[in-house]
């Protein structure tokens, strides 16, 4: 297409790129040349920045390495001490010593109770006990004597002369064999030292001076009470009368 004497057209594709070679020609040709100098510089440019990056990465990486390692350390030593708990807690729970280094520490059993005593039973008065007492030797009493009259009268009712022994022995505290024996503090009288006195009349009006009367009620009150003169003797030497 034209418009006039100047006549303007379109750059084929060929002739573009003929032009743009020129130009990139012209100006290789005119650009300064880099030095040797320049060179080496850029090279140790590049170690520098090619080290800087290695190290980075070389840090980063025994970082995290670490970090690992001390999070796998933490969690053997969690489990550890949950293991010691859980020991610890069974041997409390099943010993009664326990054991920790050279220490030893004591569970105290629980006491056995003590049982307490029954309290002794007290004899009612006038009953007999069975307490060893001291039995008097056998002495044959003197002839014509109130020992003599009260030997006839135990054996009559069959007792033996370990009895006969055991009167003697009661009757010599009492009265000492007198048959006029008064205690002015009791009122008691005679050799059986009957309480009233009064009371051997039963046997006999002569009562206040005749041994006979007073042995015979003796020896019935003894037996009516005590069984046998030892019995009774085993009470007075237990509470002092009997």
């Amino acid at each position: 297409m034209t418009s006039g004497p100047d006549e303007t057209r379109a750059l084929t594709r060929r002739e573009a790129r003929a032009i743009a070679a020129q130009h990139a020609a012209l100006t290789q040709a005119t650009a300064p040349r880099p030095t040797r100098r320049r060179r080496v510089m850029s090279l140790f440019a590049g170690l520098a920045a090619f080290g800087l990056l290695g190290g980075t990465l070389v840090t980063t990486g025994a970082s995290v390495a670490q970090a690992e390692q001390d999070q796998a350390v933490s969690s053997f030593a969690s489990a550890a001490d949950e293991a010691q708990v859980y020991i610890a807690a069974a041997d409390l729970a099943h010993a009664g010593t326990l054991e920790f280094g050279s220490y030893e520490a004591y569970v105290k059993p629980t006491p056995t109770p003590t049982p307490t005593p029954a309290p002794a039973e007290v004899p009612e008065e006038g009953t007999e006990t069975e307490t060893e007492t001291w039995t008097p030797q056998f002495v044959a009493p003197d002839p014509g004597t109130a020992q003599a009259v009260a030997y006839e009268m135990v054996a009559a009712r069959g007792w033996g002369e370990s009895e006969f022994s055991c009167l003697v022995a009661l009757w010599n505290r009492e009265s000492g064999w007198n048959v006029n024996a008064y205690n002015a503090s009791s009122g008691a009288y005679g050799i059986p030292q009957s309480l009233p006195g009064s009371k051997m009349a039963s046997h006999g009006a002569d009562w206040q001076t005749n041994p006979a009367t007073q042995i015979a009620w003796g020896l019935d009150y003894i037996a009516g009470r005590y069984a046998t003169p030892c019995g009774a003797w085993g009470h007075s030497e237990s509470v002092g009368w009997y």
